[in-house]
């Protein structure tokens, strides 16, 4: 039923009750003798009016427009921009991974299966997570171990680090992320704990990731036991731009294939697509163009960056 001018009072009252006076709609029924039916219809004909205007007061910190530009130019499902963490590398690795656990505890729920590969942005996110008691969850490596096992950022410690945050269980890959060559690889991915673990990792609720770059802070440069300088020029002059769990790509994010595609153990692109929610976890200066190919290719359909990272990818977003 229409309300006629004579409702105007009672609209102007039901209004100022519910968004002034903080009450119920129940209690604004009984006040003024009319149904809770009536008071929604109310308050709704109140906002279709003019009569209540309601805004949004942005954080003076926030960077919703920027988000936005990110989600709807690379079709991701979140962008998260943390706030101007200054020019040095290791100064923006810390706030995004700040900003990233904050993340993760917000979105991960008791019994999910939660993929991590390897990196420093995942170490800073993982040693800023606040203790938690999620036993039901998994913690699982997508990638085999790479450089020296007690490194903090080899993905056997990483994966442990985030079990003991989340007071849950780990599953570890156990074999090396690059193996001498093909014929290595398949007898590794036969063994049942291997394949088993892998199996695990494609079937995860949500993947962390960082995105790698061949930039001078790259993981895969910091040790020769990874890869060579010789290796390094090679994968650059086949047109390789970056990299997710040491699966390579080009500057428009297609797969490129390299001598350590079929050295690799851990999940492919293609396995890490399917995952639900791929979080990548990436900044700074060097890594914009590898952070573009990966979101334009769908590797990540959730972005943690820094402010600086995310507004040179917006201003280059498709179309």
């Amino acid at each position: 039923m229409a309300e006629g001018s004579g409702s105007s009072r009672l609209l102007y009252r039901v209004a100022h009750a519910y968004y002034e006076e903080n009450l119920t709609q129940a209690a604004i029924a009984d006040r003024f003798g009319i149904s809770r039916i009536r008071v929604s219809r109310l308050l709704t004909k109140a906002r279709n009016d003019g009569i209540v205007r309601i805004s949004i007061v942005t954080p003076e910190e926030s960077q919703s427009s920027l988000e936005r530009a990110l989600e709807s130019g690379f079709g991701l499902d979140e962008a998260v921009v943390s706030r101007n963490a200054g020019t040095r590398y290791e100064s923006i690795v810390q706030e995004i991974g700040r900003v990233a656990a904050d993340y993760v505890s917000r979105v991960l729920a008791n019994g999910q299966v939660v993929g991590l590969s390897w990196g420093n942005s995942l170490l800073a996110t993982v040693n800023a997570l606040q203790w938690t008691s999620l036993p039901d969850c998994r913690a699982v490596q997508l990638l085999g171990g790479l450089g020296l096992p007690e490194s903090d950022i080899h993905g056997a410690e990483l994966v442990r680090r985030l079990a003991q945050r989340l007071s849950c269980r780990p599953r570890h890959i156990q074999a090396p992320g690059i193996v001498p060559d093909r014929a290595v690889r398949d007898a590794l991915l036969s063994d049942p704990q291997v394949a088993d673990t892998l199996e695990l990792g494609r079937n995860a609720d949500i993947a962390l990731v960082g995105i790698g770059a061949m930039g001078p802070h790259s993981v895969l440069r910091s040790t020769n036991s990874i890869l060579r300088e010789d290796e390094r020029r090679a994968l650059e002059e086949s047109g390789v731009v970056g990299d997710v769990a040491l699966r390579f790509f080009s500057k428009d994010g297609a797969p490129v294939t390299t001598d350590f595609s079929e050295r690799t153990i851990g999940i492919t692109l293609e396995d890490l697509k399917r995952i639900p929610r791929r979080v990548g976890i990436a900044g700074g200066a060097e890594k914009v163009a590898a952070i573009r190919a990966a979101l334009s290719a769908g590797y990540v359909n959730v972005l943690i960056t820094d402010i600086t990272t995310a507004t040179e990818l917006a201003h280059g977003v498709p179309g």
